[in-house]
């Protein structure tokens, strides 16, 4: 894993506007582009509502790109620097983890213990339709650990065996998961809203299969992509969330004591291949080997905003000590029937 926390940063020369400094973290690794204000109080906000285009040549090039240093503070900031990119933001639909909403569509980075790692993904991968667009605002960085790795999807997609991904490219990948208060999250947690029928509503529009169970508990079944391409750049990228939702990604204990007391199927979730057959633990290891090795991490400072191209870039979040805020915000929202 790459530790790039007290790397020299060596500038490069990416633009002619003399107002930014952009560098690379590391001569050897595009990902992320740091870009920092080269003359004091430059607002963000502005600068980026009228650098748009520069802004996504080299987010598709580099794949994220951290904003530090411009004494960005509030939420509403943040929000207004995502607005002045990218338009209107997205609503965290159809979840997958717990958070809460901060303010307008700005919510909280996912609320698992501070004891917990968060395995690296692509955001909303296990579905039909994810944001192309992702950031990160640290309020607060944590007093020890709290970082967010991130890796490059392109080269994780040429890490991985090809036979595994010509598998995941023909058979696909489905998601099985059951909602409960007990286990995880509730179905009125998960589609925000306590009516059936907006349930079955969304689940149809989505291509998602839904059984409704004994005692208001509810079962869903999606086959979603285990490669995509992204519809601009053209390059093959590896965009699953297999490994995570896979029960072997469980710690043992929580898997044993889960099994001892659920059958396989009543599990909160769990990931097959798209015609239901098991994945290979072997090759969710090989899948799993191959995001540690390409996991890039650099130590949060307040104010950083990390901007990420969802597809290019995968994220994920490393336990921590004290408290620790870092926000979210989504947009340019994507189909995966238009690849």
């Amino acid at each position: 894993m790459n530790k790039l926390g007290s790397i020299q940063r060596k500038p490069i020369r990416l633009s002619q506007n003399h107002l930014i400094k952009p560098e690379l973290l590391q001569p050897e690794t595009l990902l992320p582009l740091v870009v920092q204000p080269a003359i004091e109080e430059l607002n963000l906000i502005t600068w980026a509502a009228s650098h748009q285009e520069w802004i996504d040549t080299y987010l598709l090039q580099h794949g994220g790109i951290l904003f530090r240093n411009f004494n960005v503070k509030h939420t509403n900031e943040f929000e207004q620097f995502i607005q002045g990119i990218a338009g209107t933001l997205l609503d965290y639909s159809y979840r997958s983890t717990p958070r809460r909403q901060v303010s307008g569509k700005i919510y909280t980075s996912t609320e698992y213990p501070a004891t917990q790692s968060i395995p690296l993904h692509n955001e909303m991968a296990y579905s039909l339709n994810w944001p192309l667009k992702i950031w990160f605002f640290c309020v607060k960085s944590a007093d020890q650990g709290g970082e967010t790795p991130i890796a490059d999807s392109r080269k994780v997609f040429q890490r991985i065996a090809p036979d595994i991904k010509e598998k995941f490219r023909q058979k696909k990948v489905m998601y099985v998961r059951n909602y409960s208060d007990k286990f995880d999250l509730s179905w009125e947690n998960v589609f925000q809203t306590k009516d059936k029928a907006d349930v079955e509503q969304y689940c149809r529009k989505a291509g998602i299969e839904f059984e409704w169970k004994d005692g208001n508990q509810l079962r869903t079944r999606q086959v979603c992509q285990g490669i995509a391409t992204h519809p601009t750049t053209g390059e093959k990228v590896w965009f699953n969330q297999a490994h995570l939702f896979h029960v072997s990604n469980l710690d043992p204990e929580i898997r044993q004591s889960l099994l001892g007391a659920i059958k396989e199927e009543d599990l909160p979730r769990n990931a097959y291949y798209g015609d239901g057959s098991p994945i290979e633990i072997s090759v969710l290891d090989e899948i799993r080997q191959a995001y540690q090795q390409e996991t890039i991490t650099f130590t949060w400072q307040n104010g950083d905003i990390l901007m990420l191209d969802n597809m290019l870039a995968a994220h994920g979040r490393l336990p921590f000590v004290g408290s620790r805020k870092v926000l979210v915000g989504m947009a340019n929202l994507f189909e995966a029937n238009n690849l």
